[in-house]
């Protein structure tokens, strides 16, 4: 996780139901979304995608069945980009495995939770929706921790779509 002590160039600090996130635009492209503390200051959006991509993210938090349309700055490793577009693929309110992701890619379970870790656009390309085979694996590279609520709330707040069908 990062020094939040330290100073980051953010275009917007949104609040959320789990705490904020910091968004991070670049030349007309979103190229990074931060999960922050609960404390870190709130900063309204000024530009015009900003004030898009903090839509986008209050539909989802709203409706997590909302979908993204942003211009996204998708940097990666050829592994890392193919795991990235095949994460798209999965609904939201469901999950998938390492393992079977992984299977489906010709990869490892391990090369697809290192992609998922390298994931600059959580929420947006949904890394939280790979899970263990026995239990919610990790997130942001972590096993424990900040980095599990957040996983828990995005997958629980996606889990209300399945509850009803």
């Amino acid at each position: 996780m990062k020094d939040y002590a330290t100073p980051y160039r953010y275009q917007a600090v949104l609040p959320t139901p789990f705490g904020c996130v910091g968004i991070l635009l670049i030349n007309g492209e979103l190229h990074g979304i931060d999960f922050l503390p609960a404390n870190y200051p709130v900063q309204t959006p000024v530009t015009p995608l900003g004030r898009r991509v903090a839509a986008a993210l209050n539909r989802y938090f709203d409706d997590p069945e909302s979908s993204f349309d942003l211009p996204l700055a998708i940097f990666g490793t050829a592994h890392q980009t193919k795991v990235w577009r095949a994460l798209t693929t999965i609904p939201p309110g469901h999950t998938t495995t390492y393992g079977q992701l992984a299977r489906l890619l010709g990869s490892s379970p391990r090369a697809v939770g290192q992609a998922c870790g390298a994931n600059r656009l959580p929420i947006i390309i949904p890394c939280h929706r790979v899970v263990a085979a026995n239990g919610p694996g990790g997130f942001m590279h972590a096993t424990n921790g900040a980095p599990l609520t957040y996983k828990d709330w995005l997958l629980n707040h996606e889990s209300r779509i399945t509850a009803g069908a």
